[in-house]
């Protein structure tokens, strides 16, 4: 037989208080005396009293309640994004509402839909672009909506954006420095605005430099698709510096150089990653990479849900270049 749930009339019946006394007692600025707040604390803890928060949040005017979206969770960057912003959240006394968009990546609109059901304060979109209609939504909910490398024209949108020009030019300096001279850039067929970015502005930097560059761009942006590409540019042995625009896209070539071809990293072929995941730093790796601060992208996010006013801000993460084993000295 189930246990029945306690509620606050049982807990402001024991305590011999009224049942707004129990709710303001659990109300973070609420006025209470002492005396009552240790009555009604004392019953609950009798009890097993427990705040039913998501019930708080809808009931009030304001909600503690951030809506996150994103795809690809599994994926190393994104899920140290998320452990970071999710503890940011905690910290700051607001929940993460999850919603995984892997099978909606064309159309997030229904799982943004239901996030306005739950009376989010904000929507954090990790993957995918909303749609003109969602945007229009949240400016007439008074939802913030803030995205994550994902730019979207004419929106009242906080655009958080990861520095990728810079960084692909760090990474284009450090292969040219090196000696390299036949470059070869790698990306995922995805296409996302992220990627583009990165090889664009890298294609720019070394051509300008005299530097022969092939492109490798299709599969997901998976490790498996670093091994069809390292296969595909390195077999022939006359590319001698990769840029791959993510550390999970440079592992798996780098699996491929050493493991499948025999190359020697790097004195054969020079490698550059992008983002500097926990496992690039792994010493079967010691992947050169470009890193984009974790802590500085969770705290623009988390300045960004609780700064008052309309939405129309864009917040550039800074990036810096790891120096390890991966790309031979000057």
């Amino acid at each position: 037989m189930a246990k029945k749930v306690v509620n606050s009339i049982d807990v402001a019946r024991k305590a011999g208080v009224s049942r707004s006394a129990v709710s303001r007692t659990f109300t973070p600025g609420a006025s209470v005396s002492p005396e009552v707040r240790a009555k009604v604390l004392k019953a609950a803890k009798a009890l097993g009293y427990r705040v039913n928060r998501l019930a708080q949040s809808l009931n009030g005017s304001g909600s503690n309640l951030i809506g996150v979206v994103g795809a690809n969770l599994s994926m190393p960057f994104i899920a140290k994004q998320l452990d970071l912003l999710s503890i940011g959240l905690l910290r700051k006394g607001m929940q993460c509402l999850l919603l995984n968009a892997a099978d909606a990546r064309q159309d997030i609109a229904p799982l943004i839909e239901l996030i306005f059901e739950f009376r989010a304060r904000a929507i954090v979109v990790l993957s995918g672009e909303p749609p003109n209609a969602i945007v229009e939504e949240c400016r007439a909910r008074g939802v913030k909506l803030i995205l994550i490398n994902r730019k979207t024209e004419g929106a009242d949108t906080d655009l958080i954006m990861t520095d990728d020009v810079t960084g692909a030019r760090l990474a284009g300096q450090q292969l040219v420095e090196a000696g390299c001279r036949k470059l070869a850039v790698v990306a995922s067929g995805s296409r996302t605005p992220t990627q583009l970015r990165r090889a664009e502005e890298f294609r720019r930097y070394v051509g300008e430099r005299g530097c022969d560059i092939v492109e490798w761009m299709d599969g997901p942006t998976t490790y498996e698709t670093g091994l069809m590409a390292g296969r595909a540019l390195l077999k022939a042995g006359n590319i001698d510096g990769v840029f791959c625009v993510t550390d999970l896209l440079a592992m798996g070539l780098l699996d491929a150089a050493r493991h499948e071809l025999g190359l020697r990293v790097p004195e054969d072929v020079s490698v550059v990653g992008f983002d500097d995941i926990p496992q690039a730093a792994w010493y079967s790796y010691d992947l050169t990479t470009i890193a984009q601060s974790f802590d500085h992208l969770t705290e623009a996010v988390l300045d960004a849900i609780e700064k008052d006013g309309p939405s129309l801000e864009v917040v550039n993460v800074p990036v810096e270049l790891v120096s390890r084993s991966t790309v031979r000295n000057s």
